[in-house]
């Protein structure tokens, strides 16, 4: 059976507990691929701030750390989690790490990529912070590129919210 939305998957919380994305249903969910050593990195404060200031109106922010690119995330997922918070105060729902791309890839990017491609129709995640809006009723709205601030997204946001 192929999935249908967003909320046929699971993954592992960054706590190392099943988080079942079904327990999202009726929520709009921005999932962010992470890295905590990469140029982008300061974008969490960015998606933290857009947690604190829509989680209340229905938006779920999930961070998947990856290692994948320029071996940016190396820690383990404590190490990740203790960054997050430290550095950024992230408060926002974190998973396990997981890889992106490839054979090995998460069964949700696999979905994530397939539904939304990149430029030119590429499935790949180029690199970290590479986005995913999902509205409300479990479909990929829309794939932002890691260089689209988190501010940038706020107008998607908002219409996916009031939708």
């Amino acid at each position: 059976m192929a999935e249908a939305s967003i909320y046929d998957f699971e993954a592992m919380s960054i706590e190392g507990k099943p988080a079942h994305l079904s327990t999202q249903r009726g929520k709009v969910i921005l999932i962010v691929n992470t890295a905590s050593a990469c140029g982008f990195t300061p974008q969490f404060a960015g998606l933290e701030q857009l947690w604190q200031d829509y989680r209340d109106r229905g938006l779920v922010i999930v961070g998947f750390p990856s290692n994948e690119f320029g071996q940016q995330d190396p820690g383990n997922n404590d190490d990740i989690a203790s960054f997050c918070q430290l550095n950024y105060g992230v408060s926002f729902p974190m998973m396990s790490k997981v890889q992106v791309n490839g054979t090995q890839a998460h069964p949700l990017w696999k979905w994530l990529t397939a539904e939304a491609p990149g430029l030119l129709g590429s499935k790949a995640v180029k690199w970290n912070f590479t986005k995913f809006l999902v509205g409300k009723d479990g479909r990929v709205i829309r794939r932002y590129a890691p260089t689209d601030t988190p501010e940038s997204l706020r107008k998607d946001i908002e219409t996916a919210l009031a939708a």
